[in-house]
């Protein structure tokens, strides 16, 4: 007697999305927000709902970005407030010694009548129960995970299979998994890497002054160091930390492993050495991360019912903190491209559809790794040649009202004007 199979549940929907970190989840939320019904796939399990301990990690979330977050509905469900950051101090110096003379000041002020802060201070736990909230709750937003999926693609649609769940019948898959983006292997699209051989730093520390919503980012031989200001802080340390800043700090790899090493008291103070007494003292808070730096850049955004987005599609070195702005930038431009053709009707991955999101993303995020490895060429050396230009470029840009502005304007992702 024949024993009958259950036949594999299905589901369908417009968008699958494969991942959910920051860039891909965001991404997930603006398209349910729209009515875009969408799948959302992680072999990971999304972090406890319960508020997690204190880090010390956070996201500098540029003016430009908060838009796609307020959009996706995750602003107004962020447990803390974000911090502003409403002034930077960029510098270049040697460790121990006084910061050179010639600086550059950027006052959101001056960036133009419709420019607010330059970004937000907002803790990467504060994201993420914002995040597992809202992917748990939109009625058009179906989450797996931890779960496996395989992915097939044909010119015409595309079938996401969870293991031991459904299938997903969709229009359009998202690779949103990461630097190590299986899909985008799969799919044969080649990277470029650029190997720095320097660490990032990540921590945070409390200080006695207030940093009054200013950051610094302090140009070093060996990597920039960045002091960025965030929220007072409930339970960063015992009764709470009025004063509390992000430290992202780059440094070649053999002396980040000393560091790394050190005791809180004497990690503290080469933290000091490096930011100065402007703070007054410091005290170290949460942990400490450790990031490998490189650069990669996928060869192409797109293939058949394909779409790569954040680090499954690039990554650079994180001298001016744009990282995840990047990411949050082709979410907002894939997102702009898929609401659109939903209202018209249309196919959310006919290929005219993605080489358009390509060529929107592609040229940009190409030219910030350029500019990025560029500027850690040039900043991070002690040649005295070198030094004196930098210093008399940073002075000159100082004093330049129109290109300090364009300049301000870009760090906000608000482009140009």
């Amino acid at each position: 007697m024949s024993q009958s199979v259950a036949p594999t549940p299905s589901l369908s929907a417009e968008v699958c999305v494969v991942g959910a970190g920051p860039v891909g989840g965001t991404l997930a939320c603006r398209l349910a927000q729209a009515g875009i019904r969408t799948v959302v796939v992680d072999r990971a399990a999304l972090p406890p709902m319960e508020r997690p301990d204190f880090d010390g990690r956070a996201y500098a979330v540029a003016a430009g970005s908060k838009a796609l977050l307020q959009a996706a509905g995750l602003w107004a469900v962020l447990p803390d407030a974000p911090n502003p950051i409403m002034d930077i101090r960029v510098s270049d110096g040697r460790l121990g010694r006084p910061a050179s003379r010639l600086f550059l000041h950027f006052d959101h002020r001056q960036a133009g009548q419709d420019a607010g802060p330059f970004g937000w201070m907002v803790e990467a736990r504060a994201l993420r129960v914002a995040l597992n909230a809202l992917l748990n709750r939109l009625p058009a937003l179906t989450v797996f995970a931890p779960a496996a999926v395989s992915v097939e693609r044909h010119a015409d649609g595309a079938v996401a299979s969870v293991a031991g769940g459904p299938s997903i019948a969709c229009r359009l898959v998202i690779a949103a998994e990461g630097r190590e983006s299986p899909l985008r292997e799969a799919a044969g699209i080649p990277v470029t890497r650029l190997p720095y051989r320097q660490t990032g730093i990540v921590s945070a520390i409390s200080h006695a002054l207030p940093h009054h919503d200013t950051a610094l980012e302090h140009f070093l031989p060996g990597g920039p160091f960045a002091q960025l200001p965030m929220a007072p802080s409930p339970d960063a340390e015992a009764g709470g930390a009025a004063n509390v800043s992000a430290i992202v700090w780059t440094e070649r790899t053999p002396i980040a492993e000393r560091v790394l090493a050190l005791d809180d008291t004497r990690f503290a103070a080469e933290i000091a050495r490096r930011l100065g007494g402007h703070l007054g003292a410091v005290h170290t808070v949460g942990r400490r991360w450790r990031y490998p730096l490189s650069a990669l850049l996928a060869h192409r955004y797109i293939d058949t019912r394909l779409a790569l987005v954040g680090d499954a599609a690039h990554g650079i070195h994180p001298i001016a903190g744009q990282g995840l702005n990047l990411g949050f930038r082709d979410a907002i431009a894939l997102s702009d491209l898929l609401i659109a053709a939903s209202r018209d009707g249309a196919d959310l991955g006919a290929p005219a559809l993605l080489r358009r999101y390509q060529a929107r993303r592609r040229p940009d995020n190409l030219l910030m790794l350029a500019a990025t490895d560029t500027l850690d060429r040039l900043f991070s050396n002690d040649s005295q040649v070198l030094r004196a230009a930098r210093d008399i470029g940073i002075a000159a840009v100082h004093r330049m009202p129109r290109l300090k502005r364009a300049f301000m304007r870009q760090a906000m992702g608000l482009g140009g004007g």
